[in-house]
This record gives C-alpha cells, sequence and structure tokens, in this order.
C-alpha cells in the first residue's frame, strides 16, 4: 500500500485531527506545528503567536482510498478558510489556515480547489487559505496527541457543514 502525506492548519489542531482521522483512507494523523522560523517550538512557544508556527495536522493517507484532492475538499468543510488568524473563540496567527505542500503536485491541487470554491459562491467573503511549502513539521506534545478521544467533552470549534457543497 502506498501512503502519501498531507499538513494541514485550519484552526485548533484538536478537532481538526477528530474529524479527519475517522475518514476512510486515512491512516495516521499527528498534531503539531508548521509553518513558523523557530526549531522544535512547544505548545506554549506557539501560543504566543511569534514563532510563526500554526497549529496543523500531518495526515498519512492511502491515497487509492481517499485522493489529496479529497481531504482538502473535507478540510474546507470544517473550518472557516475565510476567517483571518481565528477559528472560533480561537484567534492569533497559530489559528490560521495553510495548506502546507509537500509537492509542486500538492500545491496545484490546492490553487485549483481554492480558484474552484471561489468562483462557486460558497463562501460570503475571499478565501484567505495560505498555499504555501511545508517546511519543518514538529509532533506536538503527547497531551495534545488524540486530545478529544482522551477528552470527549473537550473544547472544539470545528464541525461538518451539512449545507457544504462544491459547485453550488
Amino acid at each position: 500500500m502506498t501512503v502519501e502525506t498531507a499538513i494541514l492548519a485550519g484552526g485548533c489542531f484538536w478537532g481538526m485531527q477528530d474529524l479527519i482521522r475517522k475518514m476512510p483512507g486515512v491512516k495516521d494523523t499527528t498534531v503539531g506545528y508548521c509553518g513558523g522560523d523557530s526549531a522544535n517550538p512547544g505548545y506554549k512557544d506557539v501560543c504566543t503567536g511569534k514563532t510563526g508556527h500554526a497549529e496543523s495536522i500531518k495526515i498519512d493517507f492511502d491515497p487509492e482510498t481517499i485522493s489529496f484532492r479529497q481531504l482538502l475538499e473535507f478540510f474546507f468543510q470544517i473550518h472557516d478558510p475565510t476567517s483571518l488568524n481565528r477559528q472560533g473563540n480561537d484567534i492569533g496567527t497559530q489559528y490560521r489556515s495553510a495548506i502546507f505542500t509537500l509537492s509542486k503536485e500538492q500545491q496545484i491541487t490546492a490553487r485549483d480547489l481554492i480558484s474552484e470554491l471561489e468562483q462557486g459562491d460558497i463562501y460570503p467573503s475571499e478565501i484567505i487559505t495560505e498555499v504555501i511549502p511545508a517546511g519543518d513539521f514538529y509532533p506536538a506534545e503527547e497531551n495534545h496527541q488524540d486530545y478529544l478521544e482522551k477528552f470527549p467533552d473537550g473544547y472544539t470549534c470545528h464541525f461538518i457543514r451539512p449545507d457544504w457543497k462544491l459547485g453550488q
């Protein structure tokens, strides 16, 4: 079996991980930090907003079962890509919307999908999701991994938007 990797940021990583790990074809998820300029940041460092990192999720998936584009479509369905540095009550650059690409193909797929979404008038304002090369991904501390499995009543600002449809 071939496994590919995606790295996405769309607000608090707990809620994203909780929804994405349940998708068919997703083999593993790790929450962590990506997109910044400091090595080995911790949660407290990232929360200051000074590291440049975003709370992110690294997703290992089987491309025979789910494509990178299908992952992105779900990603856009579970967070607000028009909200600058914010998801729900979480505010700061660490909560920005970003697709950290690992190949030219991922970059093209992401940009094409964003263009399609903008033409489809799915969102009330412009999509501000960054599409940038991944750089280093740093796994978060163990207490953040699978957080909502450990604490099912924990905080999340992510949900599946039932009326979201590409091309509506």
